[in-house]
């Protein structure tokens, strides 16, 4: 349930995360890393700055985790021969892009604590709102922190929580109920797979399985790519665990109504890849039917509908089926390239666009264009691609987007900026239109985000600054990082 306050939010400089967990357990004992390693490479486009695996052997020495991460891809990061190495049938990967100034390998993840109980990994999705309060409390107790991420303050208060606890993951619930804020857990502890989900489902989780295996991932498709079936989502503010004893267990302690439930609308308008569903909505249908609310709403008189790569393609095909304008390809990307929004530097995103795309001149010389985005942030990049379709020929370019105007921040992982940094704040459409240069221009309308998600319960914050709950007084990053 929204809140009817609008809160003031704090400058916030930096980029917030999105990362991709994946876990695995294998009952027959088999050796899963190269498992987590394909899992991961389906979740790459969650984030592209660093990765990991940890994995441990149930039925090997006690507290032995064997990890590897790293800065860059999956296939940049791993080898044959360190998977082949990594050998253990429980494990847990990430993938992970940042805020910057925390682009180090110390805060790749997963992360790895031997505390008096054991040893513990951890993966996290998600930003918490009240880390640095939860860090502080820590760190006069005498903790001392390796990384500067929020992930660490919620391993701390696991390995805590376990110490009265009778189980691993009631100790995950104990931490789980502490914190505030969007995550998605994957926990491995020696001889149990545990995940966990925020009670607002601000950020995606399902369950898998393949013959004697069971995995944990943050989206279906890499269910898909390791050749697992999809078992069930992950239901907002449910504990699982996963054990040969018992299968699947779960913990719904941390529940909130459906009313209360706030998924974030930007996994289905760009982050997530689109042949994943979530909580049954299917991500390349949601994109398909904002493009036909554009066309509805904002329509125009053209003769080819193109979208942006990738996340507009989608939305570009709903737009061509409702107004009967053809649908067409006005863009090559080259597919070397990572996606320029979740780039942590400016110049970074900058410099990737002038090589990442390229424009089929004969598709959109002397026509007039429809091009669709999936949203626009800052804006870097649209004017761009607009003189790039004129430059190729094009009569007349209309900019359609298939998302509502970004005006405030969002604290609960996406890579919303400060209210500064927003094209659209402070602009009316007009002001938008005049600088990326468009003939026309025009956004979603808010109505229609509910539409696009078949009704889910959903977290427009970053749209119209009404948060779930209260944003942070300060965060983390901007004290703790150099």
């Amino acid at each position: 349930m929204y809140n009817d306050k609008i809160y003031e939010c704090p400058e916030q400089t930096g980029l917030k995360e999105e990362c991709g967990v994946f876990g695995i357990y294998d009952f027959d004992g088999n050796d899963v890393a190269s498992t987590i390693y394909y899992g991961l490479f389906a979740l790459q486009h969650r984030g592209q700055e660093s990765c990991g695996i940890a994995v441990s052997d149930t039925n090997g020495p006690q507290r032995k985790v064997l990890s590897h991460k790293g800065m860059g891809l999956v296939n940049e990061v791993f080898t044959q021969d360190e998977l082949e190495s990594m050998k253990g049938d429980i494990g847990v990967g990430h993938v992970r892009y940042s805020t910057a100034g925390a682009s180090t390998r110390e805060n790749a993840q997963p992360l790895v604590l031997n505390y008096v109980k054991g040893t513990l990994a951890l993966a996290h999705n998600g930003n918490l709102i009240n880390a640095a309060e939860l860090r502080r409390e820590l760190e006069y107790t005498g903790a001392i922190f390796q990384t500067t991420i929020d992930s660490e303050v919620i391993a701390y208060h696991i390995a805590r929580e376990r110490l009265n606890s009778k189980t691993v993951e009631e100790a995950v619930n104990r931490a789980c109920s502490k914190i505030k804020g969007a995550y998605s857990l994957v926990v491995m502890s020696p001889r149990k797979l545990i995940g966990a989900r925020d009670p607002y489902g601000f950020r995606p989780l399902c369950i898998g399985r393949r013959e004697n295996s069971y995995i944990i991932a943050s989206e279906n498709c890499a269910l898909d790519t390791i050749g697992a079936e999809f078992v069930r989502d992950v239901l907002p503010g449910e504990t699982v665990t996963i054990t040969p004893e018992n299968g699947i267990t779960s913990d719904m302690t941390r529940a909130l109504p459906e009313k209360e439930h706030a998924r974030c609308v930007f996994e289905y308008i760009y982050f997530a890849r689109p042949d994943s569903t979530i909580d049954g909505v299917n991500v390349y249908s949601s994109r398909i039917q904002a493009g036909r609310f554009l066309a509805i709403d904002s329509p125009v008189e053209a003769d080819l509908v193109v979208g942006v790569p990738e996340s507009g393609y989608g939305a570009a095909l709903g737009y061509s089926l409702q107004s009967g304008i053809p649908y067409g390809m006005a863009f090559v990307k080259n597919g070397y390239v990572g996606r320029t929004f979740i780039k942590p530097k400016q110049s970074s995103r900058e410099s990737s666009v002038k090589v990442k795309l390229n424009v089929l001149k004969e598709n959109v010389n002397n026509k007039r264009i429809v091009m669709i985005d999936d949203s626009i942030v800052r804006g870097t990049t649209s004017d761009r691609i607009v003189r790039m379709l004129r430059d190729a020929g094009a009569k007349e370019v209309h900019v359609r987007i298939a998302s509502p105007p970004f005006l405030w921040p969002c604290y609960f992982g996406t890579d919303i900026p400060a209210r500064e940094q927003l094209l659209a704040y402070n602009r009316t459409v007009e002001d938008i239109r005049k600088i990326i240069g468009a003939d026309t221009f025009a956004y979603l309308d808010i109505s229609r985000l509910e539409g696009i998600v078949d009704g889910l319960n959903i977290c427009k914050g970053c749209f119209n600054g009404k948060y779930p709950m209260e944003p942070p007084k300060e965060d983390i990053r901007g004290e703790y990082e150099a």
